[in-house]
């Protein structure tokens, strides 16, 4: 059995910076891996983290919310 690199396992300062309200989390894939989720920004939120591996995702400064979502 071989051991993972150390990129194989997600950081937990690892911050994603994004510009979408819903992102895609599966904790890099692999076998140290999750379930792919995806994971929905409230208009009044700025971060997000994933329940699985503590990922955050944080929306770029100057990007607002959809307006379109309900």
């Amino acid at each position: 059995m071989t051991m993972p690199e150390d990129n194989d396992i997600p950081d937990v300062d690892d911050v994603r910076t994004v510009t979408t309200d819903k992102v895609a989390c599966d904790g890099n894939g692999g076998p140290l891996g999750h379930p792919m989720i995806y994971l929905n920004f409230r208009p009044d939120q700025r971060e997000i983290v994933c329940p699985y591996c503590s990922r955050r995702f944080r929306r770029a400064e100057g990007v607002e919310a959809d307006a379109g979502r309900h």
